[in-house]
């Protein structure tokens, strides 16, 4: 039977786009010549099968030599064992698999392999696993698993139990943290890691994913090789894709959809919601994976959380639907609506709060930032197109003066609209900010806010006189005028740590907070720059331009800005998981991390605001409940 199964079909064997096993390409080869020396007739065409096995030596490179050490049992007297050895773990196992090891074992016997041989056998019987020992790896995928869901919140403790131990592993060099590249990011992302400390098997499509995932998480400048590396991730994996190449090793997945999604949605411009909602929506119950054999941990594909998942997702939706109500009759009892120069964005307001702090813990500091974000919408385009300088002015007085009796001190009526509910809600979140901190804010966010106008100010006069800063003196005042501070510093306030006064006024705090605006400023400048340029308003690529004497183009330019914003971005993601020298909260930070991808995220096309896939996803975060039935 098992011979009349290989003649039939052998020609699967070679179709490049059937899953196969991990070392198929080696291993079956090897079992066929294993089979032709026991003198079983096999009617298959020699040529083929002398073909299948040389395959593997049309290249040298180190990573064809890692993955002919992968595969050991396919090579027999060919392979050089002595060689391979060097992939031995300290457990005494190469790779981890019982199978490789056992075949290391038979050509080149070595205590250490048989020790791990026994203590497989000891564990599991006559069966062994493909992969052994895979305890912290499967702890790890469950908590990327949850965290990718958007219910890590209900096992923190838990998380954290298997975050430490990991640390701890990592302290003692031990080798099972560096299984493959989910496992690297996993850890990255929660303490310092050196980025040169993980490979992958160039020939596995789902490393190649979770490596160029991996390596989109560049910190700074001296990171080149890792810089190199996923620019020829990326390139391999859209080689892969065009060619119609890309298979997976876990059932079910589809890996061409995913691919194509990360390599057109980079992970700075990933909405959190929005990611999770997404892996809700492509979660897979038979997460059955292969390496050298079919193999499946019950919290891969685990149903239960799916279940938690959704009834998360449609809970914290039906708060934010309220919510965004809530806000749309605070626009109208503030009488916002009726200026007729300001835009109307409060959806996109709110659903730029929803997507990053979801949790209906978190609907005070929601309400913060949108209700903040649709002031700003009007007091920038107040300041653009709506105002005369006397007015500008007559608003910073007002916000200096602040407890004074206004009320006869407005120069028009637009004034005290606006004025009237930028008092009255940073009143309200500093009252809301002072049960929490149990300290006074109120003046902090005022200051805030007088930082904003004052900037704004100075380049509404720039404008009046025709003055032409240079790029220094425009980016000092552009990082305060890109009017991200009322919406994420006081929000900082409301989301659950205390911050102390020597905190806020620690330069981590100003660095976070520069590092972010800089960022912000030069995405809306890239984005403006061909409309600024037309109504005559100043924009960082002319000034680049104008400060060169006219020896840089218009398109250096662009790319020097470009070039800045990938710097700072980065900057920021180090500044946000500095771990040791850090005195500032990890949630506090990592709101400066939501604020740069919700500005990546909208300022990634021109028409950002209006686009159908844009609206289409607003509704499926705020309106639209997931349906179980239709996954």
């Amino acid at each position: 039977m098992g011979v009349h199964f290989i003649e039939l079909n052998f020609s699967s064997a070679t179709e490049k786009l059937q899953i196969s096993p991990a070392g198929f390409d080696i291993i079956f080869p090897a079992m066929l010549d294993y089979a032709r020396d026991l003198y079983v007739n096999l009617r298959l065409e020699p040529t083929t099968l002398n073909d299948l096995i040389h395959k593997c030596y049309q290249s040298h490179s180190v990573e064809t030599e890692a993955y002919l050490a992968y595969v050991p049992e396919g090579l027999g007297e060919l392979q050089d064992w002595e060689s391979i050895m060097k992939y031995q773990k300290r457990n005494g196992s190469l790779f981890n698999s019982p199978s490789m090891t056992a075949a290391a074992y038979i050509a080149l016997p070595n205590s250490g392999c048989l020790n791990y041989i026994h203590s497989a056998l000891k564990k599991f019987g006559n069966a062994v696993p493909a992969v052994y020992p895979l305890d912290l790896y499967s702890q790890l995928c469950t908590v990327d698993n949850l965290e990718r869901l958007g219910i890590s919140r209900y096992f923190r403790k838990e998380i954290q139990s298997v975050l430490d131990e990991t640390y701890r592993c990592w302290l003692q060099g031990d080798e099972e943290i560096f299984m493959d590249a989910s496992t690297y990011k996993i850890t990255k992302i929660i303490q310092e890691w050196p980025s040169s400390s993980f490979c992958g098997n160039m020939k596995d499509k789902d490393a190649n994913l979770e490596l160029y995932r991996a390596s989109e998480l560049i910190l700074s400048p001296d990171e080149r090789d890792l810089e190199k590396q996923n620019l020829r991730l990326k390139h391999l994996l859209e080689q892969e894709l065009s060619g119609g190449l890309i298979y997976s090793r876990q059932l079910g997945r589809n890996i061409d959809e995913e691919v194509n999604h990360d390599l057109h949605n980079p992970f700075f411009a990933n909405l959190d919601r929005v990611a999770k909602l997404r892996i809700i929506e492509h979660y897979k119950f038979d997460d059955t994976r292969i390496l050298k054999t079919s193999y499946w941990l019950p919290n891969f594909g685990n149903k239960d959380f799916l279940f938690l998942s959704v009834e998360d997702f449609n809970k914290c939706q039906a708060i934010h639907h309220e919510e965004l109500k809530e806000l749309e009759r605070w626009v109208i009892e503030n009488r916002l609506d009726e200026l007729k120069f300001a835009r109307s964005k409060s959806s996109y307001c709110y659903f730029s709060a929803a997507a990053t702090s979801f949790a209906p813990e978190l609907s005070d500091a929601r309400m913060s930032w949108a209700k903040n974000a649709v002031l700003i919408t009007v007091v920038d385009d107040f300041f653009d197109v709506g105002g005369s300088l006397e007015e500008l002015k007559n608003l910073i007085q007002l916000v200096e003066a602040w407890d004074a009796d206004v009320s006869t001190e407005f120069t028009s009526q637009n004034v005290q609209i606006i004025f009237s509910p930028l008092r009255r809600t940073s009143c309200e979140i500093g009252d809301k900010a002072f049960i929490r901190q149990e300290r006074n804010v109120t003046d902090h966010i005022i200051e805030i806010w007088l930082d904003l106008l004052n900037s704004m100010m100075k380049e509404a006069e720039w404008a009046k006189e025709n003055s032409l800063p240079t790029v220094d003196e425009y980016m000092s005042n552009a990082y305060v005028s890109c009017a991200l501070g009322p919406i994420v510093l006081p929000d900082l306030y409301l989301i659950g740590p205390k911050l102390s006064k020597e905190m806020v006024q620690h330069s981590e705090f100003y660095n976070l907070f520069k590092v972010l605006s800089t960022c912000g400023h030069l995405l809306n400048d890239i984005q403006t720059c061909e409309r600024e340029l037309k109504d005559g308003k100043l924009n960082v690529v002319p000034l680049y331009v104008i400060g060169s004497g006219g020896e840089i183009t218009k398109e250096a330019a662009i790319t020097e800005v470009k070039n800045s914003i990938k710097s700072h971005r980065r900057e920021l993601l180090r500044l946000v998981l500095e771990g040791k020298n850090s005195v500032l909260p990890k949630p506090c930070k990592e709101l400066f991390w939501h604020m740069s991808t919700v500005l990546h995220l909208f300022y990634s096309k021109d028409d950002g605001f209006s686009s159908e896939e844009f609206i289409r996803v607003v509704k499926a975060i705020i309106y639209e409940p997931i349906v179980l039935n239709e996954l």
